[in-house]
């Protein structure tokens, strides 16, 4: 079987934001709008995220995987060009994204993401909702969304009980083919963070455990990360990387992508991992390869 190259890349917060109206700075916003003000629009840089998707394309993936945030506070006038954004990182059946904390901001414009990105979304039946399947090659694709408004400076995500079940029934259909599933997801299974974590991240280990897939990718925290959790074959990967807009700042490294090469042989399947990112004179570079599975 022929290897397929897939790039996973998160939280491109996409700068610069747009000067919000006064009556879009009620409730949660206020704390946000702040935040970009005084810190994060020195450190989430167009050039570098620019930059990253350049090289992202250069390697020629089979497939790009975008877990989230990519806009900041929800604004109206951000999605359109969060919008454009994407579709010069390639067409819909090319990428594939999923919502993050940030695109569900507000409940005002919690609809925005599903229509203004519909179509990187969708099933490969057409049908919207999560969770989405969508084949690509020898992988199967499955997109979560823990994406769900919140109070002021909470950052949790929750799938919630119906997403849960379906993704049950997803994984319960996907066990009698020969493929290899990749689990989207914008929070990490485990997070010492309680403002910030997946809340019912246990049932989804449970579920997990259960049925098991090849790998999940998230976003979320902003760092490199590769933990592992039990599956009914062994342990499973679960892959975060830094955001996409980044440069490195505290304990938050410089934008970074992951690519995943995987192939199937005798001995079954086999999935590599490539990290690249941003490195000086906003140059991007290998940081590292391993073998996962």
């Amino acid at each position: 079987m022929a290897s397929f190259t897939l790039a996973h890349l998160s939280d491109p917060h996409l700068p610069p934001l747009p000067k919000p109206r006064l009556i879009e700075l009620a409730g949660k916003r206020v704390f946000g709008y702040v935040n970009w003000t005084r810190n994060r629009h020195k450190y989430q840089r167009r050039e570098v995220l620019d930059a990253l998707v350049a090289d992202v394309k250069a390697q020629a993936p089979d497939h790009i995987a975008v877990t989230g945030d990519l806009v900041n506070l929800a604004l109206d006038a951000e999605f359109a060009p969060a919008r454009t954004w994407l579709d010069g990182v390639g067409p819909p059946d090319r990428v594939t994204t999923i919502p993050g904390n940030h695109d569900a901001y507000v409940r005002a414009t919690y609809h925005r993401f599903g229509e203004t990105f519909a179509p990187y979304l969708a099933s490969d039946n057409g049908s919207a909702g999560f969770p989405a399947l969508r084949r690509r090659g020898p992988l199967a694709l499955i997109s979560l969304s823990t994406a769900v408004p919140t109070l002021p400076l909470m950052a949790t995500g929750t799938l919630g009980r119906a997403q849960l079940a379906a993704l049950e029934r997803v994984l319960e259909r996907l066990a009698t083919e020969d493929v290899f599933r990749v689990l989207l997801v914008h929070h990490p299974l485990k997070s010492d963070a309680r403002h910030k974590r997946m809340t019912d991240a246990a049932d989804l280990l449970a579920l997990l455990k259960r049925h098991g897939v090849e790998l999940v990718l998230h976003g979320h925290d902003h760092i490199h990360s590769t933990m592992w959790f039990e599956g009914p074959n062994g342990n499973i990967p679960a892959i975060g990387v830094p955001s996409a807009s980044a440069l490195a700042h505290g304990r938050y490294p410089a934008a970074a992508y992951n690519l995943f090469t995987i192939e199937k042989d005798n001995a079954g399947w086999r999935c590599e991992q490539t990290v690249r990112g941003l490195g000086s004179g906003f140059q991007i570079g290998q940081i590292k390869h391993a073998r996962l599975v």
